[in-house]
């Protein structure tokens, strides 16, 4: 089987670039469309009982669109040197499984990779599994990468 666009978001950690190297090196092999997200969320307090200011918000989202650039930029350089060109873009939305899957609908891909951090008892009953709601929210075949 081969994967004519794969779909791999980026959060700056070292494991989601783990999972950029590989998608590269499928992408590279199937002479795939690889595809690059990070996600912002729209907004963070949404369930914060405080009040926060405009200027507050603001500086927010230019430091976090700032971050989601910059880990991008960093991605796209780990996949060239793979030798495969892929396309990044910041998706606006909850930061959730569900923004990944809409956004592997809205592209049109065929296979997500994503690094997952592998937590394990205590810690992923407190914090969940992302790369678990990704599983579970979506159709499409989903590459896990633990290293």
């Amino acid at each position: 089987m081969s994967y004519q666009h794969i779909l791999v978001p980026v959060d700056g950690s070292e494991i989601s670039f783990s999972a950029v190297k590989k998608a590269a090196q499928i992408a590279k092999a199937f002479n795939s469309q690889l595809t690059l997200i990070s996600l912002v969320a729209e907004d963070p307090f949404t369930d914060a009982d405080f009040y926060y200011s405009s200027s507050v918000m603001k500086e927010y989202f230019v430091q976090a669109h700032e971050n989601a650039k910059k880990a991008l930029k960093e991605a796209k350089t780990f996949a060239l040197e793979i030798g495969a060109d892929a396309e990044a873009e910041v998706f606006e939305g909850p930061v959730s499984a569900k923004t990944i899957v809409k956004a592997s609908e809205e592209k049109n891909v065929d296979l997500i990779v994503m690094g997952s951090h592998g937590r394990k008892g205590f810690q992923k009953l407190l914090l969940g599994s992302f790369a678990q709601d990704v599983l579970s929210s979506t159709e499409l075949p989903v590459l896990i990468i633990k290293e």
